[in-house]
């Protein structure tokens, strides 16, 4: 019911805004730019897609994850048939158990939860969906009402849109292409901000379902994360630009390769018909990306609407005015559209903080700014239509809630840390 509200209010204030737009300012052009517009098109100044463009991309987005998802879900029925996701499973059982109460023991949503985050971790994002696409099928099976998420459901997508992850390495590729001084200097605030956010996300979800998060198993789990990735803040703060690229290059790269041939190897021993599952696996992935593409246009049509009718920039002005009138600082102001973009586009976020670099520079307040907000969080609402769409969830409860709320904490410990690190 919440996104179904969301979604209605994103239509009703974009049309009002062009409405308002057209009557006021004498825009004639606005309807047609929200409908037909292109964003490749000279005289579109918003570089925003129309709807009916937008319809065309989001189909061309899943015909695209197609391969993607037929490939690692292939894999990932190796995987189940020969044991790996089961062993997976208890061995991250201890802690799982605790967060995800509802979760019966040793079962393997807890494996593919796994492979999701820590695919997330590693920012590959191709690899990333259909391990939660098959997360939430595997969640949906013990599903008691079919069209209404359930507990474990909501507590996987909030850490999964909450986006943590290690090395911002596309953002810091971003800053080099555009001369940044420092292309890596923005990495340790981006560290702290996707981890606070997804901290965050566990504790509102927590606290909904009424999970007691200072049992020692969980204690244990937290702070021996927090204990890797200080130590990998560590290591990696004393690299250059080029050092980083690299190392993350082949951490990711190569631990997929790894997963593959440890699957292999797995199934093999196991002595089942490998080929026969990868092929039974990725019908299934084929399946996956058809059943998404209603969900998807939908949603990413309210956000074109939203964007192409210049809602955004409305916002961004009248903040920036309140900011003003009341004697605060107003360089956040400039770095905010990457944020309120974010949730609903990764696409246009990135696009939001690439401008933001060239309009004020790589090395500018807001243009760091931008940098640190592009990676502090996921696209919430484009994981909401993917995933909950996949297994035809309706009733999401406060699922969307809980995600923003998430959001807006890694937006404001984002701004904080942009003042902390880069205010002088």
């Amino acid at each position: 019911m919440a996104l179904s509200r969301i979604w209605s209010a994103f239509i009703i204030v974009a049309i009002g805004v062009a409405l308002f737009k057209c009557v006021y300012f004498q825009d004639v052009d606005i309807f047609s730019r929200m409908v037909v517009g292109k964003a490749d098109d000279p005289t579109n100044l918003l570089k925003v897609d129309g709807i009916i463009p937008t319809c065309k991309s989001a189909v061309d987005l899943c015909i695209n994850l197609v391969g993607v998802m037929a490939l690692f879900m292939g894999f990932m029925c190796i995987a189940e048939k020969a044991g790996g996701i089961r062993l997976l499973s208890k061995i991250i059982a201890p802690f799982f158990s605790k967060l995800f109460p509802d979760l019966p023991k040793d079962h393997p949503a807890m494996g593919y939860m796994v492979m999701n985050f820590s695919a997330n971790l590693l920012g590959l994002d191709n690899a990333a969906t259909p391990f939660g696409i098959k997360a939430m099928e595997s969640l949906q099976e013990i599903n008691p009402k079919k069209d209404t998420a359930s507990n474990a459901q909501i507590m996987f997508l909030c850490l999964h849109a909450a986006g943590l992850t290690l090395i911002p390495i596309s953002i810091i590729a971003v800053r080099a292409s555009l001369k940044a001084t420092n292309a890596t200097d923005i990495f340790v605030p981006c560290m702290i901000a996707t981890f606070v956010a997804t901290l965050v996300a566990m504790l509102i979800v927590a606290t909904k379902q009424r999970i007691n998060m200072f049992q020692p198993i969980i204690l244990a789990w937290v702070l021996g994360v927090s204990a890797v990735i200080a130590s990998l803040v560590l290591y990696l703060t004393r690299l250059n630009a080029d050092g980083v690229q690299s190392f993350s290059k082949v951490l990711s790269n190569g631990l997929i390769l790894f997963i593959f041939l440890a699957i292999i190897i797995g199934a093999l021993y196991k002595k089942i018909n490998i080929f026969d599952a990868f092929i039974e696996g990725a019908k299934g992935g084929f399946d996956t990306a058809i059943r998404i593409i209603p969900f998807l246009v939908g949603m990413l049509v309210a956000i074109s609407l939203l964007r192409s009718s210049g809602t955004f920039e409305a916002i961004i002005f009248g903040l920036k005015s309140f900011c003003s009138y009341l004697g605060m600082d107003t360089r956040f102001v400039d770095g905010l559209p990457t944020a309120l973009i974010k949730p609903l586009s990764g696409g246009g976020a990135r696009g939001m903080m690439v401008d933001t670099m060239k309009t004020f520079g790589p090395d500018s307040f807001a243009g760091r700014l931008a940098c640190i907000l592009q990676g502090s969080s996921d696209t919430t609402f484009y994981i909401i239509s993917v995933y909950f769409g996949a297994v035809a969830i309706k009733n999401t409860r406060y699922a969307v809630g809980a995600m923003l709320l998430a959001d807006l904490v890694g937006i404001i410990t984002s701004i904080l840390l942009c003042y902390l690190f880069f205010g002088r």
